[in-house]
C-alpha cells in the first residue's frame, strides 16, 4: 500500500484550542472554590469507590482535597453517617485502604500512600505537615476477580453499584491467573458478549447480537482500527453494555469493550514474567515504577512474544513498550504522559470451511489455504497527555488528549465453498490495507451540588476528533493458470499449496480516503433524592461529518449528521447491599460505517441506523467481596438501509434486529481463600425485516448461542499452593445471518495450579482444554470457521522485586 500523506491542519487547530480551553477553565473554576476552616460537619456519604467518596467529602466538608494519581484506583470507601470533624472524617473515610491523609499548611489536605515519609517531597513545603493517622479495620482490602467502579461507564469514578446498566469487568488478577492472552478469553467471562473470528486478523466482539471490529476503547480514548490487542499493559478489562452514545459517541450499538490501562501507583517496585507453553509458545514481560524525587512518578510495560500454534504454519510475534509519566505540579495538579509502540505480525488464519451445514470434518491443525501467503501486520504508536485539576469543593477538571498512528495489513489465500461430494475446496486471495491517525480531545469538569437533600453529580464535557483514514484493497490472482484466475481448486485431503500469488487491484477494490471530523457536548446529572432514590438523566449532541473520496473512480461524498443521544434511568435501593434500576439508552452508527469506510451515492442519502437499549436489572453486594448482578434487556436496531426488492437500484430502510436476553454475574470472594468469577446469558436476536437474499425475516443473527456459561473457581490451599478449575459451555451458534451452516455447542474445561515457595517468586501452571474436547470456537462465515485448540500447557514464572 503506497503511504498516503496524512493532512494535519485540523491537527494543529485542535491541539492549541484543546488546550486553551483546559486553561481557561482554570480560572474560571477556581471562581467557584472556597476554602474551609477545620470543623464539624455532618456527613452522609454512601459506601463507594474511594474516589468518589472523597469527591463527595470534600463537597461536604468544603475544603481543597487531593489524591496522587491512581492511588484510589480499585479502592473502596465504607462510606460515612456521622457528625465529626474534618480530619477524625477523613481518617474514617480511608480505613482500611492503606492511605493517609496530610494537611498541608494552606489547609488543604492530599492522599498518599501511609507511611509517608515528610522530608523534601513538597519541594520544601514538609514542614508544618500534619499526618491523619491511619484507622486498621478488618477485611482483606484485596478485591480480587471483583472491581467495584468504573471510570469508563459514566466519564467519572462511579460505583458499579449505582451504574444503571450492566458491566462485566476482567479485572488484572483473573487475567493473570488464567494467562489471558486475548480479548476473546477475556469476552468469555462477560455474559451477554460472544466473539467472532474476525477473518483471522481481528478482534471481533458481538455484544448483545451486534458484531463490532471497532467498539473498542483505551482508557475511554477511542481505539477502533481492526487488530489485535494485547494485554500486556492492561489494569483491567470493561464490558459496558447496551448502546450510550452520551458517554461513548457514534457506534457502540451493542455495547463498548474499554480497557483500562495500567498507572504509576507512586511506589518503588516491579515484576518481570516468562511464559512458556505448547507449540514453542514463549513470551515475556516486564512491569516497573520508580518514584523521582516525590512529585515524578514512573511505570514501564514492555512486552515481547514468539509463538507458533496448534494451526500448521500459524505464527505469531509481537512486542511493546508503554512508559507512562506523571508529574505532581502542585497538590491539586497532575499531569500524565503516555506512549506506546506496539507491533503485532502473524499469519493470518480464516480457518476451515464448512460441509453439508457443518464445520467440515479435519483435523483441528489443517490450514486452508497458503499460510506463507497470509502475512498479517499492525503497527501503532500512540501518544497520550492528561491534565487533571482538583477544585475546592471536590470540583474536578479532566482534559485527554490521544494521538495515534495505524498502521495495518492483512493478506490471505483462504478457503471458500466445499465442492458437493466433499473432494475439493475453493481457494482466493486478497489483502486489504489501512493507515488512520485518530486525534481526540476530551474536555471533562465534574462538580456536586446540594440542595437540602437532593444532591447534584454533574459531569459536562466536551469532545473533538480527527480520523483520516486510506484504506486499498486488491484481488489475489494466480497468473500460473492464467493472467485473470482468481481461485483455484484444492484436494480436501490436502489443501495447501505454494501457488505463487500476485496481488493487484481489480475493477471493484477499494481505494479510498477519508476524513471524519467529531465535535460534541454532553452534560450528565447523577441525582441522589434520598439514600434509597437516584436519578440519572444526560443528553450528548454530536456533529460528524465524513469526507470520503473514491480514488478508484475519482467519486467524493459529504456526509454530516447531528443527533441527539439521551440517556435516562432511575436507581433504587431499599437497603444499601441491593440496588435495582431501569434504564433507557440510544446510540447511532454513521453511514460511513464502523470503519469509516463504505459510503457510497446510495446509502448517504440516510441518517445513520439507530440502536435503541431498555434494560432493567439488580445489583446485590453478597458480602464485603462478592457480588453478583442481574440485567433484562431488549435492545432494537433501526434505520438499517436494504436494496428495494422491488427495484434493485434503490435503497431503502427497515427496522432490522431485535435482540433480548437475560445476563447473570458473580465476582468476588465466597471465602477466605476461594474466589470465583462467573456468568450466564441466554440470548435472543433475530432480524425483524428481511435484508437481502441470504437474510431474511425471522432469522436468527450469527453468532449469538442462546445459552452461555463460564464459571471460574480459585482456591488456595495455603499460602504456598492453590488450584483453579474453570468451565466455558455455549450452545450451538449459526456462522452466518443465512442459518446455513451451524457450530455446534460445546463445553471445556479448563485449570490451573500455583506455587509460591516464597514471596517474590511465584509459578503457574494453566492447562486449556483439560479434557482435549474438540469443538469450534468462533466463525466468521459459512467458510472461514475457527477451530478451538486442543489440550494446552502453559508454564509462567513470575518475579517481584
Amino acid at each position: 500500500m503506497p503511504p498516503y500523506p496524512v493532512s494535519l491542519p485540523f491537527a494543529r487547530r485542535l491541539l492549541p484550542l484543546s488546550l486553551a480551553a483546559a486553561l481557561l477553565a482554570v480560572p474560571v473554576m477556581h471562581a467557584m472554590a472556597a476554602a474551609a476552616e477545620e470543623t464539624v460537619h455532618s456527613f452522609r456519604i454512601a459506601a463507594a469507590p474511594l474516589g468518589q467518596a472523597l469527591r463527595q467529602f470534600a463537597g461536604q466538608a468544603g475544603i481543597l482535597l487531593s489524591a496522587e494519581g491512581g492511588l484510589t484506583q480499585g479502592k473502596r470507601s465504607a462510606g460515612l453517617n456521622a457528625t465529626v470533624a474534618t480530619g477524625q472524617g477523613l481518617q474514617q473515610l480511608l480505613a482500611g485502604t492503606g492511605l493517609v491523609a496530610v494537611q498541608l499548611p494552606d489547609g488543604s489536605y492530599i492522599v498518599r500512600l501511609a507511611p509517608t515519609p515528610l522530608s523534601a517531597d513538597l519541594d520544601g513545603e514538609g514542614a508544618g505537615l500534619q499526618v491523619l493517622a491511619p484507622v486498621t479495620v478488618q477485611g482483606s482490602g484485596d478485591d480480587g476477580y471483583r472491581r467495584t467502579s468504573s471510570s469508563a461507564a459514566s466519564r467519572n469514578d462511579t460505583a458499579l453499584h449505582d451504574t444503571p446498566q450492566a458491566v462485566s469487568v476482567v479485572s488484572r488478577e483473573l487475567i493473570r491467573d488464567q494467562d489471558m492472552r486475548t480479548l476473546a478469553d477475556a469476552m468469555r467471562y462477560m455474559p451477554g458478549v460472544g466473539t467472532a473470528a474476525g477473518e483471522g486478523n481481528r478482534d471481533t466482539a458481538v455484544l448483545r447480537g451486534n458484531s463490532s471490529t471497532s467498539d473498542f476503547y483505551l482508557d475511554g480514548m477511542r481505539d477502533d482500527v481492526q487488530y489485535y490487542r494485547d494485554f500486556y499493559n492492561i489494569e483491567a478489562v470493561e464490558a459496558i453494555k447496551g448502546p450510550n452514545a452520551l458517554v461513548f459517541g457514534h457506534g457502540g450499538g451493542g455495547g463498548v469493550i474499554n480497557r483500562a490501562t495500567k498507572q504509576p501507583q507512586w511506589v518503588d517496585d516491579g515484576e518481570a514474567t516468562l511464559s512458556l507453553g505448547a507449540w514453542r509458545n514463549g513470551r515475556a514481560a516486564i512491569d516497573l515504577q520508580q518514584v523521582v524525587k516525590g512529585d515524578v512518578a514512573v511505570r514501564v510495560n514492555a512486552m515481547a512474544e514468539n509463538s507458533g500454534s496448534f494451526r500448521q504454519g500459524v505464527k505469531v510475534r509481537r512486542s511493546a513498550v508503554n512508559p507512562v509519566v506523571a508529574w505532581r505540579l502542585s497538590p491539586r495538579t497532575t499531569v500524565q504522559a503516555s506512549y506506546e509502540h506496539f507491533r503485532d505480525d502473524r499469519v493470518t488464519d480464516r480457518g476451515v470451511p464448512s460441509y453439508r451445514g457443518r464445520p467440515f470434518d479435519t483435523d483441528p491443525s489443517t490450514f486452508f489455504g497458503i499460510a506463507g501467503s497470509s502475512p498479517s501486520w499492525a503497527y501503532i504508536d500512540a501518544l497520550g497527555v492528561t491534565i487533571e485539576h482538583a477544585f475546592a469543593g471536590g470540583a474536578v477538571l479532566r482534559n485527554r488528549t490521544r494521538l495515534a498512528d495505524y498502521d495495518k495489513l492483512y493478506q490471505n489465500a483462504f478457503p471458500g465453498p466445499v465442492s458437493a461430494d466433499g473432494a475439493s475446496v475453493t481457494v482466493l486471495a486478497y489483502n486489504s490495507a489501512t493507515l488512520r491517525r485518530n486525534l481526540f480531545n476530551q474536555t471533562d469538569v465534574e462538580w456536586t451540588v446540594s440542595s437540602g437533600a437532593v444532591r447534584h453529580r454533574l459531569t459536562a464535557g466536551g469532545e473533538l476528533g480527527r480520523q483520516t483514514t486510506d484504506n486499498l484493497r486488491n484481488t489475489g490472482y494466480f497468473t500460473t493458470l492464467g493472467e485473470g484466475v482468481t481461485h483455484i481448486s484444492l484436494p480436501t485431503s490436502h489443501p495447501v499449496t505454494d501457488l505463487p500469488v500476485t496481488f493487484r487491484p481489480s475493477a471493484t477494490d477499494a481505494d479510498n480516503h477519508g476524513v471524519a471530523d467529531t465535535a460534541a457536548l454532553y452534560l450528565q446529572d447523577q441525582v441522589r433524592f434520598s439514600p434509597q432514590w437516584q436519578a440519572i438523566a444526560g443528553l450528548r449532541y454530536e456533529r460528524f461529518a465524513v469526507d470520503f473520496v473514491n480514488r478508484r473512480n475519482g467519486a467524493r461524498i459529504a456526509r454530516t449528521d447531528a443527533p441527539w443521544s439521551p440517556r435516562a434511568a432511575l436507581i433504587y435501593q431499599p437497603v444499601p447491599a441491593l440496588s435495582l434500576y431501569a434504564s433507557v439508552s440510544q446510540s447511532f452508527l454513521p453511514r460511513a460505517g464502523e470503519q469509516l469506510a463504505s459510503l457510497t451515492p446510495s446509502n448517504a442519502v440516510f441518517e445513520p441506523e439507530r440502536f435503541r437499549n431498555v434494560e432493567a436489572g439488580v445489583k446485590w453486594e453478597a458480602t464485603a467481596d462478592l457480588s453478583a448482578s442481574a440485567a433484562l434487556y431488549r435492545l432494537t436496531r433501526s434505520k438499517v438501509a436494504v436494496t428495494d426488492p422491488n427495484d434493485a437500484t434503490r435503497a431503502m430502510l427497515v427496522d432490522g434486529q431485535r435482540s433480548e436476553g437475560l445476563e447473570l454475574e458473580v465476582k468476588g470472594k465466597v471465602q477466605p481463600g476461594w474466589s470465583i468469577a462467573g456468568g450466564y446469558a441466554w440470548q435472543r436476536a433475530v432480524l425483524t425485516a428481511t435484508q437481502s437474499a441470504t437474510a431474511f425475516e425471522g432469522a436468527t443473527v450469527a453468532h449469538v448461542p442462546r445459552h452461555s456459561l463460564s464459571l471460574w473457581n480459585r482456591y488456595d490451599f495455603s499460602p504456598v499452593w492453590g488450584a483453579a478449575l474453570g468451565i466455558i459451555a455455549r450452545s450451538a451458534v449459526y456462522a452466518s445471518v443465512s442459518n446455513t451452516v451451524a457450530l455446534p455447542g460445546f463445553a471445556r474445561v479448563d485449570g490451573a495450579v500455583y506455587f509460591k515457595p516464597q514471596g517474590n517468586f511465584q509459578l503457574q501452571l494453566n492447562v486449556e482444554n483439560l479434557f482435549n474436547r474438540k469443538y469450534f470456537a468462533s466463525a466468521h462465515s459459512n467458510d472461514n470457521i475457527a477451530p478451538g485448540s486442543p489440550r494446552a500447557l502453559r508454564m509462567t514464572a513470575l518475579w517481584r522485586f
